[in-house]
């Protein structure tokens, strides 16, 4: 029976987790989950786990906290270790996190094939840790599981044409799932006094909009400008909050809260007239809501949601036309990773 090995450790990969995991024991596989602890926050974490019905981490690496360097080392060494102990037949990894590139480096160097889940995404920008992450990770994985024909020509273009899927994007699958069960469980709504349609929502998390002053600065600006339109809702990353306190900002218009589940977001979502983030993943739940999105960054991996119309860069003060996207599937991109696992093994 295929054996596999996940390396998860922060919000984006266990929402892209649930519905693979559910699909790998579907078609009779079996899967150890090896948590790294980069999101160590139980309201960054262990909610997931809970909401989404994930099978519960067989390792805890506890590893957070750190800088990019030790972190990463610290993880390949936990990795490493659990690996040996499993022996499993392949390395599952999601995304581009740190634990995504420990999880891939740890899984190529003991000669164990390496499935990358959302590969071939791009942003261009070599300043990003995880856009060195993403690169690094497909560039040793067999399988490449890419969300979108983008991805795929991003691959080609590095010379990467074997082992490639193109399979639509997991992150719809958890989408469909989670809506009806959030309208039966999240109060969160309700908790706020929010009126539909009436509020945007707001994330900053990447350390290139949090590790400069001036920058994170002026994205806050930003922000409590759009605040002055409508009232803005932001769930707050441990690292904002600290920057905030540390700089004695209130930002006036914004209701700030502590980190939310995905029941939560996803119903904030869903009910929210637009979205304000730097995030990549909250970028394609803005469109499954079909709520326009602005980015707060200089670019994006998820160009087709800037060209059909969803999303901008805040550089910009205009959408494209609006259109579907086709590329992100129907919902059963879960369903292809198994199936290609299953293949593969």
């Amino acid at each position: 029976m295929p054996h596999i090995f996940t390396v998860l450790g922060a919000r984006p990969q266990f929402i892209k987790a649930a519905p693979v995991s559910r699909a790998i024991a579907k078609e009779g596989m079996t899967e150890v989950i090896a948590h790294t602890g980069q999101h160590f926050d139980a309201l960054m974490s262990d909610v997931f786990f809970d909401e989404l019905d994930i099978p519960k981490p067989a390792y805890n690496l506890e590893v957070n906290s750190l800088g990019h360097a030790a972190m990463t080392g610290r993880m390949l060494e936990k990795l490493e270790e659990a690996m040996l102990a499993e022996a499993p037949d392949i390395i599952l990894i999601y995304g581009d996190t740190n634990s995504t590139i420990a999880g891939a480096l740890a899984g190529a160097k003991l000669n164990i094939p390496v499935a990358h889940v959302e590969a071939g995404l791009r942003s261009f920008n070599r300043r990003m840790p995880e856009e060195i992450n993403r690169v690094v990770a497909d560039h040793v994985s067999a399988l490449l599981f890419c969300p979108t024909q983008t991805a795929v020509r991003n691959l080609a273009a590095e010379g990467l044409t074997k082992g490639i899927h193109a399979v639509g994007d997991v992150m719809f699958d958890t989408t469909l799932a989670a809506v009806k069960r959030a309208e039966g469980r999240s109060t969160i709504i309700e908790t706020h006094g929010l009126k539909p349609g009436s509020y945007a929502v707001a994330t900053i998390h990447r350390a290139e909009n949090t590790d400069d002053p001036e920058r994170f600065l002026h994205v806050m600006d930003w922000l409590e400008e759009a605040a002055r339109m409508r009232r803005i809702v932001m769930p707050v990353h441990p690292r904002t909050r600290k920057l905030l306190v540390s700089r004695g900002l209130t930002l006036e218009g914004l209701t700030l809260i502590d980190p939310i589940g995905y029941l939560d977001m996803a119903r904030l979502l869903s009910q929210s007239a637009a979205v304000y983030t730097d995030s990549g993943g909250l970028q394609k739940e803005a469109y499954f809501h079909r709520v326009p999105c602005v980015t707060l960054r200089d670019e994006t991996e998820w160009v087709e949601t800037i060209e059909a119309g969803w999303n901008r860069l805040w550089t910009s003060k205009t959408y494209a036309p609006r259109r579907d996207i086709t590329d992100y599937g129907t919902g059963d991109a879960a369903a292809k990773i198994a199936r290609a696992l299953q293949h593969a093994l």
